[in-house]
């Protein structure tokens, strides 16, 4: 995409013009080996696990729950295998509709067609369906950024989960299925923690009005040629503050980028290759740290590209502010406990400090009991 046909796209947020002195000259391109292409040997295809066994084990009597015990087994081993070994995995049949999905899709099309000046001006009038989508939700770009590596060329709105209350009594399009939406990866990502969480105690609590619903956009960046171009980061390379991420990617656009241990012994970036109605699930830091390292939250990114825009949803499952992250005392399965104890408001404020002094989160390092234990490694190793 040419930069003039991006800045007479009146929808588009200033990035080009906000970041110019990071795109322009020598400093154009991300250096080689860092961004990965469209080459085959730079994607990778997650774990796939079929979830309808799982569904029907919970939602089922006795008698059928007895008589696909070793499918449900299986699922659920696959999982804790995936969440050890690789920190993301896909899943399929798993109870959110497919045409609610569709029809968020057509919303958040609509919520980032509008001009950028009324996205950060209050709804009125002719915008009834978007007042859920409020100035205060709306981000683009990323404000502390300083090098190529921080940039972030997206907009997206953060909507905080919210009961609708009996009095409304007018619900809007946008409003339905966003609540609907959200109800629905809620209810998959607590199935899915349960399971994860079962061998480490009791599953950690969440808190519905912590979670939020991300709807990402990540514009054509400007540049020349096909694939990742000049390699333009869409979001940042970062981890998740949350106990479980449950993502819809775009179902034939990718970029999302997963940092690997490579077999050499090195660690690189890899792309995801899309998978059709599936959802992308990941560990975050909160389950890494409740587990002692027995999961990862594995950084992760996206790579914006000059030839098409790419749009996605992400549903994040939180706990309360005051939440105690407690890892399990050394045990059977652990030898140290890693981290120390701290809440979920803790970690938060440290996450925002840290990126406001130094442009960058920094996360779980922050919250170690020694410096010398390494972070949580994935043990897959690349083909």
């Amino acid at each position: 995409m040419e930069d003039h046909e991006y800045e007479q796209d009146e929808s588009n947020p200033p990035l080009l013009a906000t970041y110019k002195h990071l795109l322009d000259g020598e400093h154009r391109r991300l250096p080689l080996g860092v961004v990965a292409g469209d080459e085959e040997d730079d994607q990778c295809d997650l774990p796939v696990i079929d979830l309808a066994p799982l569904l029907l084990d919970l939602e089922s009597d006795q008698q059928t729950r007895n008589n696909g015990g070793s499918s449900s087994a299986a699922c659920r081993a696959a999982m804790v295998r995936a969440a050890s070994e690789w920190g993301f995995f896909q899943v399929t049949n798993h109870g959110v509709p497919q045409p609610l999905l569709d029809e968020l899709h057509g919303q958040q099309l609509r919520a980032f067609r509008r001009p950028f000046h009324r996205k950060l001006a209050p709804g009125d009038g002719d915008d009834e369906d978007q007042l859920l989508l409020s100035p205060e939700a709306y981000r683009w770009g990323n404000p502390t950024a300083t090098c190529l590596h921080q940039l972030s060329w997206s907009e997206a709105y953060h909507v905080p989960i919210t009961t609708p209350s009996p009095e409304t009594k007018t619900t809007t399009a946008t409003r339905r299925v966003i609540h609907e939406v959200s109800a629905a990866m809620s209810k998959l990502a607590r199935r899915i923690l349960s399971v994860l969480a079962a061998e480490h105690g009791p599953p950690p609590e969440t808190e519905t009005t912590t979670c939020f619903l991300r709807l990402n956009r990540y514009p054509q960046a400007p540049g020349s040629g096909g694939g990742h171009g000049h390699g333009v980061l869409g979001l940042c390379g970062h981890t998740d503050s949350d106990f479980l991420t449950i993502l819809r990617q775009d179902d034939h656009v990718g970029g999302l980028q997963l940092l690997l241990d490579d077999k050499d012994g090195g660690r690189r970036w890899r792309t995801v290759r899309p998978n059709p109605g599936a959802l992308t699930v990941n560990v975050g830091d909160l389950l890494q740290a409740w587990t002692n390292d027995v999961y990862a939250s594995v950084e992760h990114r996206v790579v914006a590209r000059p030839d098409r825009e790419r749009f996605s949803v992400a549903f994040f499952l939180c706990p309360s502010y005051d939440t105690l992250i407690r890892p399990p005392l050394p045990g059977k399965t652990t030898t140290s406990q890693v981290y120390r104890n701290f809440t979920f408001g803790e970690y938060r404020s440290q996450v925002r400090e840290d990126v406001r002094l130094t442009g960058r989160k920094v996360g779980l390092p922050r919250f170690r009991r020694h410096v010398s234990p390494s972070p949580a490694s994935l043990t897959h190793q690349l083909s």
